[in-house]
């Protein structure tokens, strides 16, 4: 496969991704716990836990955390664990 040639504006906004995909995943699980309370149907909801799961995951959150949230399938449970990631993401 050839190597792609960025430009140097490309390669920052490259960079910078990588340096806040942390506040990125956040986001998108505040997103998803909300998506997940007004969720209409099992299948949804899969479709929904499943994203969150592997949202945990780029966030590398530890594998008993993401277990204990995956298993129980507590809206309420992942809205306070991300409330908590917020607060000690702010604080750095």
């Amino acid at each position: 496969m050839a190597r792609k040639d960025y430009s140097n504006y490309q390669r920052d906004v490259i960079s910078r991704y990588y340096e806040n995909l942390d506040a990125i995943m956040l986001g998108k699980l505040q997103e998803l716990v909300t998506e997940l309370y007004l969720a209409d149907s099992k299948a949804k909801q899969d479709r929904l836990w499943d994203r969150a799961g592997k949202a945990l995951a780029k966030l590398k959150i530890s594998p008993a955390i993401i277990k204990h949230i995956m298993e129980t399938r507590n809206v309420e449970i992942l809205a306070k664990n991300v409330e908590d990631w917020l607060k000690s993401a702010a604080g750095r």
